[in-house]
């Protein structure tokens, strides 16, 4: 369904009992709502929790930004890597307003919320700016942003920067390239089933240019080391041990940062959502948000 939120367009879906524990699931850089697969929210559904995923701006179904032009993401990664100001077209603060804005919609004043690589940083965002509307905090294979820590590899780099093929197969084929080259090594796909996931998301929607922006963002948004020590609620960082996007000193540097926080490491892990490892993250969630008072 379609919601005003923040003043634009939000598709979101809203999955479980009306009084259950609300959980919201913020995704990353250009996924959709769909990247939270459905048997993972079923089982977290299964759990109690009124679970609330939905396509972040730019993204999906929701709002598209278009008029504000495709940014030149060359440019915008030469001033990253010399610490210069980057110009995005948004930030990722204003996609945390987007993530409120759901729950006011919704009518919810306090939700538990679960943040994936950039929806991290907007979870970040969220907890920091707003306390009174986080329960708990859940932040999956994300970062500070710390100018400290180490980045992609230069094949990892290369292949997010790559140009994608327009003809549909093709791309199809790119896109389950790249999820592969950043999975989880000790869980790797069945043949096919990414495949399958990518040219369901893709008939769904496509917007490269979308993603180009909210990549812009990112490198737009910069350390988040001080906002940080504004977070309160319970938080719970997952963090894949073989993660050659956001290698893993990042979730042990944002574990460190955040008071009172707890560190899940997990062996063989990379930056995606293997099903052999739901149940773990589910428990995960769950026990953290049994924390919030």
């Amino acid at each position: 369904m379609q919601i005003s939120a923040n003043g634009i367009a939000i598709e979101v879906e809203d999955h479980g009992p009306a009084n259950g524990e609300p959980l919201l699931l913020i995704m990353g850089l250009g996924m959709q709502l769909l990247a939270w697969p459905d048997e993972f929210v079923q089982q977290l559904v299964a759990r109690g929790f009124r679970v609330i995923r939905y396509d972040n701006r730019d993204i999906g179904l929701s709002q598209r930004f278009d008029e504000l032009g495709v940014p030149h993401v060359g440019l915008a990664s030469m001033q990253h890597l010399l610490h210069l100001p980057v110009k995005s077209a948004y930030s990722i603060g204003d996609m945390a307003e987007d993530a409120r804005g759901v729950l006011d919609a919704l009518g919810i004043a306090r939700a538990h919320v679960c943040g994936a690589s950039m929806g991290g940083m907007i979870a970040q965002h969220l907890a920091a700016r707003h306390p009174a509307r986080v329960k708990s905090l859940t932040l999956m294979m994300t970062t500070s942003g710390s100018r400290r820590l180490p980045g992609p590899n230069f094949k990892v780099r290369s292949a997010l920067l790559a140009r994608p093929p327009r003809e549909h197969e093709a791309l199809v084929a790119h896109s389950a390239a790249f999820i592969r080259l950043i999975g989880s090594p000790a869980y790797p796909a069945p043949k096919g089933w990414l495949e399958a996931r990518t040219d369901r998301a893709i008939r769904r929607s496509y917007r490269p240019r979308g993603m180009l922006r909210q990549l812009v963002a990112v490198a737009a948004d910069g350390d988040r080391s001080a906002l940080l020590r504004q977070i309160q609620a319970p938080t719970l960082v997952i963090h894949g041990s073989a993660d050659p996007l956001v290698p893993v000193p990042a979730g042990r540097d944002l574990a460190a940062r955040i008071a009172g926080a707890a560190l899940d490491e997990v062996p063989g892990m990379g930056h995606d959502l293997p099903p052999e490892l739901w149940p773990r993250f589910v428990d995960g969630i769950s026990a953290n948000a049994a924390k919030a008072p």
